[in-house]
């Protein structure tokens, strides 16, 4: 088991979320609707939409902009959304993936392009830093969930691969195919989880110095605050005394 990235313990702690919660209330909306589209709008036959719907709860998002997420997929004046990555360097080299979801490939790309650049970082070609990552199903759990022991034997139990744990809470890594099905035997063992999705998950970690780690945090707001952007991954770490002095 290795300790979770400190930066989303960061973002935890300050709340960006709430900061920010119209917006990802619109980002998870747009995923349930193309979910839907593109399978069956009923969760319990669609993977993909059912894991976007259990996303949205876990966020606390109303239960009417689920409902009628999904009914705008079955409408036919649902916008049509390309689904596209993007991969780049931040400061110092740091490896950095953006997903998108944009009705406007051009507007998204430039708006991507320029972010990188203001805050100091350039855009790759696709696949150009994908290699440092792995593609997985990730599933989070809060600390009140067990300790460190009592998780990994319930996360090898449900078919799960790989566990982190550190004192704000546990993530489990399995296939990319089977998240749904770890995710719900987990679920009957350990109860809900916090977070069930497909991630790309860091082969090795970065860690950064204070000037790298703010140049980074710009960056990835810039991200984070696109309303085509839906997932910012990175591969950086920020050490306990640079944490302290952001």
């Amino acid at each position: 088991m290795a300790g979770h990235s400190k930066w989303a313990n960061i973002q935890h702690r300050k709340g960006r979320q709430d900061k920010l919660r119209s917006k990802l209330f619109s980002k998870l909306a747009k995923e349930i609707t193309v979910a839907a589209k593109m399978g069956d709008p009923d969760p319990e036959k669609n993977p993909r939409l059912r894991l976007a719907v259990k996303a949205a709860k876990a966020a606390s998002c109303p239960k009417d902009v689920i409902e009628r997420a999904i009914r705008k997929s079955m409408g036919g004046d649902a916008e049509d959304y390309t689904e596209i990555r993007y991969e780049g360097y931040g400061a110092n080299g740091i490896a950095i993936i953006v997903e998108a979801m944009t009705d406007n490939l051009n507007r998204t790309a430039s708006n991507v392009r320029s972010y990188f650049t203001k805050c100091g970082g350039n855009l790759g070609q696709t696949g150009s830093v994908a290699h440092s990552f792995d593609r997985v199903g990730e599933i989070t759990y809060p600390a009140s969930a067990g300790d460190a022991d009592t998780v990994m034997m319930a996360a090898l139990e449900a078919g799960a691969d790989d566990v982190e744990s550190d004192e704000d809470g546990h993530w489990i890594y399995c296939q990319v195919e089977q998240l749904s099905e770890v995710s719900d035997r987990l679920e009957a063992i350990l109860g809900e989880s916090s977070e069930s999705k497909l991630v790309w998950k860091p082969q090795t970690r970065t860690e950064v110095d204070l000037e790298t780690a703010q140049k980074l945090m710009r960056l990835i707001d810039m991200l984070e605050e696109d309303d085509d952007v839906q997932q910012v991954t990175h591969n950086f770490d920020i050490p306990e005394e640079v944490a302290a002095q952001l």
